[in-house]
């Protein structure tokens, strides 16, 4: 657990680029410990890929919409005296998601551990057992990892090396492959797919991705699967509200466009309209973008060489639909692996070419929550991982919505095209021109075995003294909880350099 460095009574001028959830986890807590703070985001609203929009009495969520490991809000909003229940109304779901498989039958994930545990049972003789002891595992890790790992800087290997990090390395698994360790418990497809389908979130192939990350399982099947009532969007309000209420000011529609430095530090941050003083900075944008767009070539760490040899998590070919009837068989979360995992997956990593036969995943929020649509009406989220520098053009697009909605009505039963009345796409071409995003990934880097922790970019600039990183490119790496957490690294190694 971190605690906040005691603050000198010096405020100093702190710079945070990007109002995702990791700059206003930085940005909260560097203002609470008595610093002037400035959150400049290039778009004209705040929550990164977190933005909603609003359309025709429709609200979307642009990008999450799984809520799990519940205790990182928790430990970020404790911070601050506050709890999930005083800021937003959270749900369980149950079931928590759908699996869609080949034979077109829908697999529901119940809440109940229990109950989930029979369900193995049923597909797999003896996989209840065998759940209980893999869940057993993953909360092992997820407590390990939560408690030392997870909030360490990734400075060195040194930080790794304490007798009781020492002593569990091998119960961590930290690099041995998630793919060899599943299989050590399941054999049937059907389980693998549910077990394996968090690593999609990862961002790597199940081979290629540490054993260490069935604590996902853990949080996704034991924790369980939440919904932040109103949207992802009431969370990241939530953020950039704690935020202002310790001081933070927030500048949108306002992209830095240079960082000046002198003797190895920053001392100004240029935008189109300003020019700020600046005593630290952290970059939660895309962390290429910042080296190479803002910063002069002296000052850069990362070669576009580095950059081009990085195994990055998947981009997205996403829809925002608004649909003019209830549609009787989605459940909040579907995910429909009812084609080839491997195949989309050889093509996302290896070929970096359209899917053949994709994967994809649906999301209804308006089954759980009616604010997000019109009465009578469906609010549908698809997306589909692609590789990353794909071209996007409409026609590709539209062809692929065509192939997915014939694959969705198929399974619903009924129609739901001659219903949309609100269609937008999203894809590799809006990731760059929204968030400036290294070859229009969605996610960042890979959690794979060669990147992970330490071997992740690093935190703090090796040439700029009071340039430090955080999101999805540093540690610890993809989703909306690293997330928060590399905003909180971030902002206490600023504090530790503040008062050295």
């Amino acid at each position: 657990m971190l605690h906040t460095p005691t603050h000198n009574g010096t405020s100093k001028n702190i710079g945070v680029i990007g109002a995702g959830f990791a700059g206003m986890a930085a940005g909260a807590i560097l203002a609470k410990a008595g610093h002037n703070v400035t959150v400049l985001e290039k778009n004209d609203t705040i929550g990164g890929r977190a933005r909603t929009f609003s359309e025709m009495g429709f609200t979307f969520d642009m990008g999450p919409s799984w809520y799990w490991m519940p205790d990182v809000y928790e430990r970020f909003f404790g911070r601050f005296g506050r709890s999930v229940t005083d800021l937003y109304q959270l749900q369980q779901l149950d079931p928590g998601f759908a699996v869609v498989f080949a034979d077109n039958a829908a697999v529901d994930i119940p809440a109940d551990f229990e109950e989930l545990c029979r369900l193995f049972e049923q597909i797999e003789t003896g996989a209840g057992d065998k759940l209980r002891r893999f869940i057993a595992d993953g909360e092992f890790k997820y407590r390990v990892g939560m408690d030392d790992m997870v909030y360490k800087p990734g400075h060195s290997i040194t930080e790794f090396i304490s007798l009781r990090l020492f002593g569990q390395a091998l119960r961590l698994q930290l690099f041995s492959s998630f793919s060899k360790h599943a299989r050590r418990f399941f054999k049937d497809p059907k389980l693998l797919a549910l077990i394996e389908f968090p690593v999609l979130f990862l961002g790597a192939m199940p081979k290629d991705t540490p054993a260490l990350y069935s604590l996902m399982n853990y949080s996704g099947l034991k924790q369980g699967t939440f919904y932040p009532m109103g949207g992802f969007g009431k969370v990241a309000d939530t953020f950039r509200d704690i935020a202002r209420q310790e001081g933070v000011q927030f500048r949108t529609s306002e992209a830095v466009e240079k960082l000046e430095t002198s003797n190895g530090r920053v001392r100004h941050i240029h935008t189109a309209s300003r020019s700020m003083p600046a005593d630290a900075v952290i970059g939660s944008a895309d962390y290429r973008h910042i080296e190479h767009a803002l910063l002069s070539p002296p000052d850069r760490h990362y070669p576009d060489s580095y950059w081009a040899e990085r195994t990055f998590a998947p981009s997205c070919l996403l829809f925002y639909l608004g649909v003019s009837k209830r549609i009787t068989r989605l459940r909040h979360h579907n995910l429909f692996f009812d084609q080839d995992f491997g195949l989309h997956a050889e093509e996302i990593y290896q070929r970096k070419t359209w899917p053949t036969a994709p994967l994809f995943y649906v999301c209804c929020p308006s089954v759980t929550d009616p604010s997000v649509a019109p009465e009578g009406h469906e609010n549908l989220f698809i997306l589909m991982p692609i590789a990353t520098n794909l071209p996007d053009p409409e026609p590709i697009r539209e062809h692929y919505y065509q192939l997915l909605m014939d694959r969705l009505e198929k399974f619903a039963g009924e129609t739901i095209r001659d219903h949309v009345v609100l269609k937008r796409s999203y894809c590799v071409s809006d990731f760059k021109n929204d968030y400036n995003a290294c070859q229009g990934n969605a996610y960042g880097l890979a959690n794979t075995l060669r990147q992970t922790a330490v071997l992740k970019p690093k935190l703090k600039s090796p040439k700029v003294h009071n340039l430090f990183f955080a999101g999805q490119l540093t540690v610890p790496g993809p989703g909306v909880p690293p997330a928060i957490i590399s905003g909180t690294i971030a902002a206490h190694e600023v504090l530790k350099y503040l008062n050295s």
